[in-house]
């Protein structure tokens, strides 16, 4: 984590390689979000791209070191919103790509299509807390702080979010195990 804050500070003054260097450290994390909001590779890699220029900027603003993660996260978020609001590409998967899916993959991948459709239905606020919250591992707390709002409305969020995830993804795998058990 000290390493961490230095590369930062680093960075801060203007250090190229300090910034690459923690650039390297949040890429996965950074191109998994990306590519849940866009739903295809070039978009989520524009989506990053445009992230680590605008990150690049602006890291002389970050106000405190130990939220480099957390902040870059937020850019990330905030450009993949904007670029779906300009693109007005909001686009849910097709049952004709989704039969196409089946046919090539196994059980494990149909699961993760789902997941990414449901995932895609669901209103931004929670899509944004549920992706903090379960694949970035945030805490409450940190989600809270991140979103400048109330650990209670965040909580909320999650909960609802979960509801709507759930109530997407009932029709498919309860008819499955009403079918299986047959």
């Amino acid at each position: 984590m000290v390493a961490k804050q230095k590369l930062v500070a680093h960075a801060k003054k203007g250090d190229a390689d300090a910034f690459q260097a923690l650039i390297h450290l949040e890429k996965e994390k950074l191109y998994k979000i990306a590519f849940v909001y866009m739903k295809n590779e070039n978009d989520a890699l524009e989506v990053f791209q445009e992230t680590i220029y605008k990150a690049l900027d602006a890291i002389v603003s970050l106000k405190n070191n130990d939220y480099f993660s957390t902040w870059i996260t937020r850019i990330l978020i905030n450009t993949a919103i904007d670029s779906l609001r300009k693109k007005q590409k909001i686009v849910p998967m097709s049952p004709e790509i989704l039969e196409q899916f089946e046919e090539s993959v196994d059980r494990k991948q149909e699961t993760k299509i789902d997941l990414l459709q449901a995932m895609e239905e669901i209103e931004e606020k929670y899509k944004t807390v549920l992706l903090l919250r379960f694949y970035q591992d945030y805490t409450i707390q940190q989600i809270a702080d991140f979103l400048s709002c109330p650990e209670g409305t965040v909580k909320t969020n999650i909960r609802r979010g979960l509801e709507r995830l759930r109530s997407k993804l009932k029709g498919a795998y309860i008819d499955d195990r009403q079918n299986s058990s047959v």
